[in-house]
């Protein structure tokens, strides 16, 4: 079946037919396959749960920013604060290792009394990450 008697010349033909030992794998790879058991088994993981009435920490470990509007408005990541609890928020940006970058963004309308005042704020309290935001807005002043 797979070894032929030769050809007429009398030598013997020494090629050996692979198909059927080809069928005969593919058939056996196909049942292992099959037969094999699916992995069931499952790691448990702690995931954390998200809880909307939990209260974020008004400092961020990694940037914060003091905007001050028009009407001369302080605020600290978006919430209202006066130069006590500025004054509290930037000790604790400080005390933070590594230090937390903290960008100003004073309104181009704000007067500027409220913007030296806070910026006397930030520098008494030993910031060293500060960046100014939003200075591209002035470059066509000058």
């Amino acid at each position: 079946m797979s070894m032929s008697g030769g050809t007429e010349d009398g030598e013997p033909m020494m090629e050996m037919n692979t198909t059927p030992l080809i069928d005969v794998m593919l058939v056996l790879l196909i049942m292992f396959i099959i037969t094999i058991p699916i992995q069931t088994h499952a790691v448990k993981v702690d995931l954390p749960v998200n809880d909307p009435n939990a209260v974020k920490p008004p400092v961020d470990p990694i940037k914060n920013k003091i905007a001050i509007d028009a009407a001369g408005t302080i605020t600290w990541n978006g919430s209202p604060v006066n130069e006590t609890l500025l004054r509290q928020y930037l000790d604790t940006s400080a005390a933070i290792t590594p230090e937390p970058e903290l960008q100003f963004q004073p309104d181009p309308q704000a007067r500027y009394e409220v913007v030296d005042q806070t910026l006397a704020v930030i520098k008494r309290s030993n910031i060293t990450k500060l960046g100014f935001v939003g200075n591209e807005q002035y470059y066509k002043d000058f």
